[in-house]
């Protein structure tokens, strides 16, 4: 489990995304909610759910909330993903060599997706790939653009309720 839970306040952090450009929570929150997903490129169980996180991010790009990936693996390989799965939310660089901001928000597992309210507490805290709680963030989001949450799965998919990081 993330030793971040709902209720905690998120760590600030300022990381560069792959273009070089610095983003810091604090100055993300003032638009609204932020997302993070923390990944490696490696993982399996990353590359099962970041198609499922960019679903996610195209229903709500337009929300007054910030969406980020942040790879903990160096930018060629980053990059390298990014165009393998499609990405196109900003992805943010936690350096390999001591995983600062991974460490702040306590991993252990990743993918590892948090949910931090405008006024910077945890909401929503979930390890490995978890259908609900990817549900429970995309209801938060369309709440936030005042609509009806959109359908994430397509006809016919098989999605899993759950898959351990």
């Amino acid at each position: 489990m993330a030793a971040l839970h709902a209720g905690i306040r998120a760590p600030e952090f300022s990381l560069p995304t792959v273009e070089g450009r610095q983003i810091s929570l604090q100055e993300a929150l003032k638009k609204g909610p932020v997302v993070l997903a923390f990944f490696k490129v490696s993982c399996p169980v990353c590359q099962y759910a970041f198609p499922f996180y960019e679903r996610m991010y195209r229903a709500h790009g337009d929300a007054n909330a910030s969406f980020f990936g942040i790879s903990q693996n160096k930018v060629k390989d980053t990059n390298a993903f990014i165009k393998e799965f499609g990405i196109s939310f900003p992805i943010l660089l936690d350096d390999p060599a001591g995983y600062a901001v991974s460490n702040a928000y306590g991993l252990t597992n990743v993918p590892t997706l948090f949910y931090i309210a405008p006024d910077g507490e945890v909401e929503v805290s979930s390890v490995g790939w978890s259908k609900d709680d990817v549900e429970a963030i995309h209801e938060k989001l369309a709440a936030i653009r005042q609509q009806p949450a959109s359908i994430l799965w397509r006809k016919g998919e098989q999605i899993s309720d759950f898959r351990g990081g």
